[in-house]
């Protein structure tokens, strides 16, 4: 992958992020600036998800942990352990909303 795909995937995935939080029903304030998007929740904890262009991963930092995401064979996966992305970002933000949230990419 090139340069360019990179910016265009992880645009495009920061996007699709926004757009969950956004149609999941619960109050979680976002803002996103220069391929960082840093998500708010009601209890004062955050999630960030940030572009990591020189290793084109794209790294996860929530109130438990870190993760790195890289992208392959058509999906994010976590270089830790393995995890889907988007299943991994589900499970992130239920545990700090205290709410079971799924998010999905439209």
């Amino acid at each position: 992958m090139n340069d360019s795909q990179y910016n265009l995937l992880t645009d495009e995935l920061l996007l699709a992020v926004e757009e969950a939080i956004e149609d999941c029903g619960v109050d979680i304030d976002y803002e996103g600036t220069g391929g960082l998007l840093t998500l708010t929740f009601k209890n004062g904890s955050k999630i960030i998800l940030n572009k990591q262009a020189p290793l084109q991963e794209v790294w996860i930092a929530t109130k438990f942990n870190g993760h790195h995401f890289t992208f392959a064979n058509e999906q994010w996966t976590d270089k830790r352990g393995g995890g889907e992305f988007w299943q991994f970002l589900s499970a992130a933000v239920s545990k700090q909303a205290s709410s079971e949230i799924t998010l999905l990419a439209e």
